[in-house]
């Protein structure tokens, strides 16, 4: 597992509270603490454990708070690992919990189906894309033992300015690595939280769901969103706080290299489908993969066929491919 890094003030009232992600590669998740007149606000939460919330709350009196003095929290998006903690903290203070409304939606129907429903739907789309049989099964023995995020109490939207007095903190709608997915600006201190849209050495993982859906374009409104957070009037200059790894300045370069390995993958996809039609399943499992494909659990399959899936649909819309064969068991193929 990643070292934790220490707990650390970044100058402009502003600290750094790593959160540890207990048994998972990632190693922790940066919580931000952003003090302002009033009461200190916090950016995301971290992951729901005994040891996470212990390090949360010895990072808070580290900068010189107790639980009880935060105000609210802004989630940078819906995942475990940045909104674990908000049952918690909601028991310990009077914070609000604010997320944009297209995760808030997300949020409310994970929360109306059942674990066991939610895994039948994933197990019908693996069928659909051609996984084996004995993946599928494999996948549904597996324990789904995450609940699903506590509900945030107050929507944000794009532009609009968190509620911290004596500071310019404002929500940037950065949708892709989930629906609602938002940077935050600190103008006053030219600092940018990035959450998962911009981390300096790994691109996030933006996919379909479900597999086969003929609407939206997760990838399109994720590279969309790349290239207007690089667009910022202070872009040149912000040092950018992402949700892991490391604190990174040139945000217009970062953007553009994370743009250039989705292009890469959408014209290798393209190129594999010029040679003849192909199920989801053996598309993805045509590709190249930062592990070998052979080495990948049904989940991990899963999450890279949802990234294939989230490339299709790009190349969909941008009529480069072109979806074909039954319903049930759909193929794509390169247009002439």
């Amino acid at each position: 597992m990643n070292d934790i890094p220490q707990v650390e003030s970044l100058g402009n009232g502003v600290w750094s509270l790593p959160v540890p992600i207990p048994g998972n590669p990632l190693g922790f998740t940066f919580v931000y603490l952003v003090e302002g007149h009033e009461g200190p606000v916090l950016i995301d939460t971290g992951w729901n454990h005994d040891d996470s919330w212990k390090a949360l709350t010895l990072g808070l009196e580290q900068a010189g708070h107790a639980v009880e003095d935060i105000r609210g929290a802004v989630l940078t998006h819906f995942h475990p690992d940045h909104t674990g903690l908000v049952g918690r903290l909601r028991e310990a203070s009077d914070a609000w919990i604010a997320m944009h409304p297209a995760d808030i939606a997300v949020v409310e129907q994970l929360r109306s189906t059942a674990p066991e429903r939610r895994a039948e739907s994933i197990a019908a789309q693996l069928r659909a894309a051609g996984f084996p049989s004995e993946e599928i099964d494999t996948f549904l023995a597996a324990p789904h033992v995450l609940a699903p995020p506590e509900p945030a109490d107050l929507p944000i939207d794009d532009g609009a300015s968190v509620e911290l007095p004596g500071r310019d903190l404002r929500a940037v709608w950065t949708p892709g690595h989930s629906p609602g997915h938002l940077c935050l600006h600190l103008a006053d201190a030219h600092l940018l939280f990035t959450g998962d849209h911009v981390l300096p050495g790994i691109t996030p993982h933006v996919g379909q769901f479900p597999l086969h859906a003929a609407e939206g374009d997760p990838l399109g409104d994720f590279l969309t969103s790349q290239a207007a957070i690089g667009l910022l009037p202070d872009a040149d200059v912000l040092t950018c706080l992402p949700s892991h790894e490391s604190r990174f300045t040139g945000l217009p370069e970062r953007t553009a290299e994370i743009t250039g390995h989705h292009e890469k993958r959408l014209d290798a996809m393209a190129a594999l489908l010029s040679e003849g039609p192909a199920t989801l399943w053996e598309v993805t499992s045509r590709l190249s993969w930062k592990r070998a494909w052979e080495t990948m659990g049904p989940r991990s399959r899963h999450m890279a066929a949802s990234e294939t899936a989230a490339h299709l649909r790009t190349l969909e819309e941008r009529a480069r491919v072109s979806r074909t064969g039954p319903a049930d068991r759909p193929r794509w193929i390169a247009t002439p």
